[in-house]
């Protein structure tokens, strides 16, 4: 048997953006998913809009092989990976000190949250350019830039639920965000409120945006031919 390869802290994520190809059966795929939440993988099945992929996966579990797993089935099944992203979930440098409760929710979300059927994901990383170097400044200004940052995110309580990943050494960009919207233009004011912090507005760049809606994967299946 092979040896599980697990988190120390948190858990695993990785975010698949499929297309069918001839041999798709939407059934094994539906199988794929259902088999992976009976072994306690928690999977949000997404409908994707655009010409990026047509299905989103996005999977969370501390044993990566578990996550492997998923991903196999789903080829298996005649799905393509066009586009992946791997990361942990991970309690920041700037967070540290939050309330257990707090601290639980960044490093074990319950997703899908109910009523938050809008959903948009994307990397990112911090600039190391001459000018623009994130890792030359100091913790205790980088601390304050990030909680002006989280100031601006706390605008969109209720309507957004976020969750940020961390993938350095992990995948091609530093970090993934996540986020759940009430209404579709739930994600547009967000990302649009918080690029005007110096955080991100001087010290990140973004990659591609997949946007989509979650549900059941019976029913993102059924919706997304």
């Amino acid at each position: 048997m092979l040896e599980p390869v697990v988190t120390s802290e948190g858990v695993a994520v990785v975010h698949l953006f499929c297309e069918r190809s001839t041999r798709a059966d939407d059934e094994a795929v539906i199988a794929a998913v259902k088999a992976a939440q009976a072994d306690d993988v928690q999977v949000v099945s997404v409908a994707l809009l655009g010409h990026k992929a047509s299905l989103g996966f996005m999977a969370l579990h501390s044993d990566v092989w578990k996550l492997r797993d998923l991903q196999s089935g789903l080829v298996d099944a005649g799905l393509e990976v066009v586009d992946s992203f791997v990361s942990i979930t991970e309690l920041s440098e700037y967070a540290q000190g939050l309330p257990e409760e707090m601290a639980n929710m960044r490093l074990y979300p319950d997703l899908p949250p109910e009523g938050k059927s809008a959903w948009c994901f994307y990397p990112m990383t911090k600039r190391r350019n001459a000018d623009q170097n994130w890792y030359e400044l100091e913790f205790d200004q980088r601390k304050d830039l990030m909680y002006e940052h989280g100031t601006s995110g706390r605008k969109f309580v209720g309507r957004i639920t976020q969750l940020i990943t961390a993938s350095t050494g992990l995948d091609d960009w530093e970090w993934g965000v996540t986020l759940f919207g009430v209404k579709l233009d739930d994600l547009k004011d967000t990302v649009y409120t918080m690029r005007y912090d110096t955080a991100s507005a001087k010290y990140a760049d973004f990659g591609p945006f997949y946007t989509g809606m979650v549900g059941t994967v019976d029913e993102i299946v059924a919706r997304a031919r």
